[in-house]
């Protein structure tokens, strides 16, 4: 048992209350489709309102992935209707290689159109995401072994990856699962074991961006674009390690996985505020004034969930209970209850807030972010039944 899951008072989210979570959030999803089933929704509110976008942002998977997680839910034929409709938009662009020199991939396939070809066997679907899957390790660098996350391939000042990329293995697994190829998961597989040996500090800490020698291929810093600086630790960032760990030991049992996963959760839970969702950096606390990040919560809850899954036991057990805390909180203190007030499912999410030490641009601080709501409702979907996931 992890030593830190007693200090926490936070009720575990109980039955009724998952039922009730999970159909509020399945209406507004419905109620949701007019405006973004032929345009997707923004990465982040603006005023707890969702605008319009096109489909070229790196965060515009996870509206499709509510969808198809409302379709679960309900059995509906309409969400599967309008995903289906937004399976089209993917394949058109990653045929056309629409904003996609970047490494996120998995976040924008996995849940669209894998979650399409598991679900209800879209061959476009399983087409785009081979398509998206080939184009991530296209990527790839085997000096330093790693994907590269953005920027020009091989330019020195963007030799680099993010702790984020763990949540686009999956995707490369997947790959070489439908096609025979070795290739994807080789690649995912020496990435991973990369992550493993540069991002994490002694301490359980991350690192959000690490750059990599690309004469030598030796590790050289890291430092944080979206984090308060490069010696504090970005709340999501660590989410991504604890869930991306999950879902590496999922695909290759290795004892140095599992051991980094409750490292890293270890850490993320001595920095936590009373209710259990963090600062948008974990360097603050309460009376800093700071705004929170609800979606590292939702993402945490749900590589918990994962790693439960795969361990089983008294393991298991504690992390399911403390995923029912983290879920609890975001329930009762965080969810949306009143669509006149957003169109979003869970408040206070944090994108990118500017600081005096870190390079991101400014926007999303304390509105609904839609990887936020996403996780969210995946989590509240695990613990409703045995679900297959999507990553």
């Amino acid at each position: 048992m992890l030593d830190f899951e007693k200090e926490f008072s936070v009720e575990p989210i109980g039955e009724d209350e998952i039922r009730a979570a999970g159909d509020l959030a399945a209406n507004q999803v419905l109620r949701n489709l007019p405006d973004f089933t032929y345009r997707m929704q923004n990465h982040s509110s603006v005023g707890h309102v969702y605008p319009a976008c096109d489909n070229v942002q790196w965060t515009c998977g996870f509206w499709p992935g509510e969808v198809w997680l409302a379709y679960e839910w309900t059995g509906n034929p309409v969400f599967r209707h309008a995903a289906q409709i937004m399976v089209q938009s993917f394949l058109h662009r990653i045929e056309n290689k629409i904003e996609v020199d970047h490494h996120d991939m998995g976040f924008l396939y996995s849940p669209t159109c894998v979650a399409a070809w598991k679900l209800v066997g879209d061959e476009d679907g399983r087409k785009a995401a081979i398509l998206a899957a080939d184009q991530l390790i296209a990527r790839y660098h085997e000096v330093g072994q790693f994907i590269q996350a953005w920027g020009q391939m091989g330019a020195p000042e963007n030799y680099r990856y993010i702790i984020d990329c763990l949540l686009n293995l999956p995707l490369l697994y997947w790959a070489s699962r439908e096609t025979g190829e070795s290739k994807y998961a080789d690649i995912a597989r020496l990435h991973a074991a990369t992550t493993l040996a540069n991002s994490i500090r002694p301490d359980g800490s991350t690192y959000h961006t690490f750059f990599m020698d690309p004469e030598t291929g030796g590790p050289v810093r890291g430092e944080t674009c979206q984090g308060y600086k490069d010696d504090s630790n970005w709340a999501r960032g660590q989410a991504w390690g604890v869930y991306g760990m999950a879902l590496s030991y999922r695909y290759d049992r290795r004892d140095e996985y599992r051991a980094m996963f409750d490292q890293l959760l270890g850490f993320f839970l001595k920095g936590l505020p009373e209710d259990m969702v963090p600062y948008w950096d974990m360097i603050f606390s309460d009376g800093d004034n700071e705004p929170r990040d609800s979606s590292s919560a939702a993402i945490v809850a749900c590589g918990l969930l994962e790693m439960a899954d795969i361990v089983g036991g008294e393991a298991a057990e504690h992390y399911r209970l403390l995923a029912r805390r983290f879920v609890g909180s975001l329930w009762r203190g965080y969810a949306v209850r009143d669509p006149s007030r957003s169109n979003g499912l869970v408040l206070h999410g944090t994108y990118s807030k500017k600081s005096p030490y870190n390079t991101c641009t400014p926007e999303g601080v304390d509105e609904c972010v839609s990887w936020g709501d996403y996780y969210y409702l995946e989590a509240l979907t695990r613990l409703s039944r045995n679900w297959s996931s999507y990553w």
